[in-house]
């Protein structure tokens, strides 16, 4: 199914005081140019979004510093953060919770807590952070609830902010597809997602953070809209997998949720890519 027509593409404004022409590799609408370089802290710049951002970020020109366990940062306890982020201009927080369940919310808001402070020390002039589509309207969900603590943190902070919020990620579908399957049946429900490819998030954070800062959110959405259990059908059909896909609206962790909760309004900022197509030729 295709997004309301009244969804475009639209443009994210560059921040004067750092880009001269902005240009950001893999970023829709963006133009190639001379570039003032800026050092840009991204924490979890290890992982599946963030590793993609530092490589944007890089290949622009910018000076971008991932920021990991893997690195001896560790944002629960503060250690190693005051030193990836001497110099940084922008700090991009993409740190994920290691569980999704009621201890996410001590995650987010102890680490929000710890990146503004650290950030605030640094003089750090713009705080990013990657949260969800909807992400305050599905208060039963433990996760969704500690992002929007992280959300309110943020926006109660020393440092002009941007939340970026991005739908569902085509790379979780098989994820999805999992937790409500047996040998031969897959149960989903038919609440309304819009997924967006990993890649096209990236391009999204890169952009806004690179820009001056929002004081509040862009919301970004994949073009298609898909009830999830025909998207379930989508990548089974896709990955020859022969198991039934079983309409459930009790099933898995979205049973509930009210059908258009997850997708976004007719402002949200549109990806290129579509799902069948990137389906195809997924590894």
């Amino acid at each position: 199914m295709r997004a309301n027509p009244d969804q475009r593409n639209k443009r994210y404004p560059s921040w004067g005081c750092v880009l001269d022409n902005p240009g950001v590799p893999g970023v829709p609408g963006s133009t190639p140019g001379k570039v003032r370089t800026m050092k840009l802290t991204v924490i979890g710049g290890t992982g599946l979004i963030g590793s993609q951002v530092v490589q944007k970020l890089t290949a622009a020109g910018h000076e971008a510093v991932p920021a990991a366990p893997s690195t001896g940062v560790d944002v629960i306890t503060g250690k190693g953060l005051d030193q990836a982020l001497e110099g940084a201009v922008v700090e991009i927080n993409l740190a994920n919770s290691p569980t999704f369940d009621e201890a996410s919310l001590d995650f987010f808001g102890t680490s929000m807590n710890n990146l503004l402070a650290a950030g605030e020390r640094a003089g750090v002039r713009h705080q990013v952070i990657l949260s969800i589509v909807g992400v305050d309207q599905v208060p039963e969900l433990d996760y969704y609830r500690a992002k929007t603590l992280q959300e309110d943190l943020l926006r109660h902070g020393p440092t002009p902010y941007s939340i970026v919020r991005a739908t569902q990620f085509f790379e979780f579908m098989n994820t999805l597809v999992s937790e409500t399957s047996d040998d031969t049946t897959v149960r989903l429900p038919a609440t309304r997602l819009q997924p967006i490819a990993a890649a096209d998030v990236a391009a999204a954070v890169v952009e806004v953070s690179t820009g001056a800062p929002l004081q509040g959110i862009r919301n970004v959405a994949g073009p298609d809209v898909f009830p999830l259990d025909e998207l379930g059908r989508v990548t089974l059909a896709a990955q020859q997998d022969k198991r039934t896909v079983i309409t459930d609206d009790q099933a898995g962790m979205f049973a509930g949720v009210a059908s258009d909760v997850l997708t976004p309004g007719p402002d949200a900022h549109l990806a290129p890519t579509h799902y069948q197509d990137w389906i195809q030729t997924a590894g």
